[in-house]
């Protein structure tokens, strides 16, 4: 027995016979109270395409009918390859309808809903797509005014982004006089408001998108569109970093600007949008897997073997005291303890140096896997500094310097008036605070370490300095006969040149070297200088992008001339150094001498001073306050 058939859509089966021998109607899509959409086949070309109708009861109002077919057409004349083109717009037996290409995907809303939300760097990447469609609707004088996650379709083999129903759900609310119209997740406060909207309105609503699409959650909930409409109008929503999500701090922001109440706090155009999440994207690259195996792990003196080799030394030190006498011990315990983890440390970087890394590669290394730390540490331990953690950072500060009071006072006493009365007060008193003070810090150190990453900062700071320098340079001295493959790994242009220039003054001739004096020193000031100068340049751009439009005011003007002030004298530090690896290369092909490289040396070395003068002058200004107290770049 055959199972009956569902009775037929009547509007179904009457829009098919008014297009028979056009399109052939496959089946409906999905339906709201703007339109209903169907898969179609359009008969003459032989492709599947996607159309909208008009809903018949809004089709026989007048006004609403030519609105509707205006603003389509506007629509149609719209090319971007993140719009879906509208294909043909028509008014056939009294259906309204218009003809657009068919995505073969899901919307973004059904993403999310089957598979949770986006990871950050996709969902950037596809706000950024959606911003260049709005951007360029925007130009052509049409606002979206619906913008929402059911109105963006993610192209299933390549992912990306298309944007639908540009300029018509508003159309069709406007004319009917029917007041506020939209989804009312996704609308902004003026929009709410039933005011006048422009593409900042679009803004919004992309900013709640984004909100949805990385937190899986509406910016605003309620029972009823009223109760949601009011929230939109009268409530803050939620930072999207209080929600504890991985999502970069740059994007979070971004984000929450977008969803500004008031217009004018916005992104200023969809295309200032697409630009910001273009910085998003790109502020962090992939690190090789030898540099962040050697980050994490290589690099560092904090496995069992560390635990073992210091039982070693202290093994060592103990027979040495017993057969030698006292002396003998403490210099062998002095020597292992020293000379054992330093020969570990030139055996890393000897390690990572066959893959082709050098020293300079590890500061944005290490900063990488800081940022990385930063952002888990702030998810997960938000809060600050917990009550216990500040009293044992207290109890260790007084402990520690009662211990530098007390030690010259007993010293003093013991000189005076004999070891034996003093050392027994004394002695107690001296343990006491030590033992206090020395667990105070290990638990301070335990507490912090739950909110700062300080095990990778001390690494940092031990590899990124001379010590860091010393085994590199140590490790490079035995590697003079073995291949060294390619770094496969990003460096800044002022890395790149020095290093390039480094090993062109390594393979003159040892008169030619001599003839140059220090120029190694030379290039590793000016590597510094233009990371300083970079590092800086990125704090005054952050802070103007976090700005917003108020970047522009005059309260800004001082930081924008710092900002291209540090953005020419970057340019002028790279400059010298791209410089000394053009001469030395002449050098190598003989069409240059030592007395005309040692000229251009003297340039790079005024460039140098200038770049660390500018430096310590902004540090000073820093100090002073001298720029908004909004825009002060955080510590690092």
């Amino acid at each position: 027995m055959s199972l009956p058939q569902p009775a037929p859509d009547p509007l179904f089966l009457s829009f098919q016979l008014s297009l028979a021998g056009r399109y052939s109607i496959d089946r409906e899509l999905g339906r709201g109270g703007m339109g209903v959409v169907y898969l179609a086949r359009e008969v003459h070309l032989d492709r599947l395409v996607a159309i909208k109708l008009l809903p018949p009861d809004k089709a026989s109002r007048p006004a609403l009918r030519e609105r509707f077919l205006r603003e389509a057409r506007l629509a149609a004349k719209l090319s971007h390859p993140n719009i879906i083109p509208i294909y043909a717009v028509d008014d056939a037996s009294g259906f309204v309808f218009y003809v657009m290409a068919y995505v073969d995907g899901e919307t973004l809303a059904q993403r999310v809903r089957t598979r949770g939300p986006l990871p950050a760097s996709e969902g950037a990447r596809v706000l950024r797509e959606v911003a260049w469609a709005l951007g360029h609707a925007h130009g052509q004088g049409l606002v979206h005014r619906d913008v929402k996650p059911d109105n963006i379709l993610l192209e299933g083999a390549s992912g990306r982004a298309l944007v639908a129903d540009f300029g018509i759900a508003a159309a069709t609310g406007d004319a009917a006089g029917d007041g506020v119209a939209g989804t009312p997740e996704f609308m902004s406060p003026e929009q709410a408001l039933g005011r006048d909207v422009d593409a900042r309105s679009d803004i919004y609503g992309l900013g709640a998108t984004a909100f949805y699409a990385l937190a899986g959650r509406l910016p605003f909930e309620g029972t009823s569109a009223t109760e949601v409409l009011a929230k939109q109008v009268t409530e803050p929503p939620p930072p999207l970093a209080s929600l504890g999500l991985p999502v970069p701090r740059k994007l979070a922001l971004l984000v929450d600007r977008c969803l500004a109440k008031e217009p004018d706090h916005r992104p200023s155009s969809a295309e200032a949008l697409a630009e910001q999440l273009g910085l998003a994207l790109e502020q962090r690259r992939e690190l090789p897997a030898a540099l962040r195996a050697f980050v994490k792990r290589n690099g560092r003196l904090d496995g069992a073997g560390s635990l073992f080799g210091s039982a070693a030394v202290l093994g060592a030190a103990v027979g040495a005291s017993w057969f030698f006498g006292p002396v003998a011990g403490v210099g062998t315990f002095l020597l292992g303890m020293t000379g054992a983890p330093f020969a570990y440390l030139v055996g890393a970087a000897r390690r990572l140096s066959l893959f082709g890394f050098a020293h300079q590669d590890l500061g944005p290394a290490f900063k990488a896997a800081l940022e990385q730390s930063r952002e888990e540490h702030a998810v997960e331990h938000a809060h600050g500094a917990s009550p216990l953690e500040k009293g044992l950072r207290f109890t260790a500060r007084v402990s520690l310097a009662l211990i530098a009071v007390t030690v010259p006072l007993a010293v003093i006493a013991i000189l005076r008036e004999g070891p034996s009365a003093m050392m027994e007060v004394l002695l107690p008193i001296v343990g006491t605070l030590l033992v206090l003070g020395v667990s105070s810090a290990l638990g301070f150190l335990s507490s912090l370490q739950q909110r700062r990453d300080i095990d990778t900062e001390f690494w940092s700071w031990l590899w990124t300095g001379e010590v860091g320098r010393l085994a590199f340079t140590l490790a490079r001295r035995t590697l003079l006969n073995r291949a060294i493959g390619p770094a496969m790994t990003h460096r800044a242009t002022e890395l790149s040149l020095g290093l390039a220039a480094e090993q062109l003054f390594e393979n003159l001739p040892k008169e030619s070297r001599q003839a140059l004096g220090d120029l190694p020193r030379l290039l590793h000031r000016l590597q510094d200088d233009a990371q300083a100068l970079r590092r800086r340049f990125d704090q005054l751009h952050e802070a103007l992008n976090q700005a917003g439009d108020a970047a522009v005011s005059a309260e800004y003007a001082e930081v924008r001339r710092d900002r291209d002030e540090i953005h020419a004298k970057l340019g002028e530090a790279v400059g010298a150094l791209e410089t000394i690896r053009l001469n030395l290369l002449r050098l190598h092909a003989g069409s240059a001498t030592v007395e005309g490289l040692t000229t251009h040396l003297g340039i790079a070395a005024e460039v140098s001073a200038e770049v660390e003068r500018l430096i310590a002058a902004h540090t000073e200004v820093e100090r002073s306050l001298h720029f908004p107290r909004t825009i002060q770049p955080s510590p690092a």
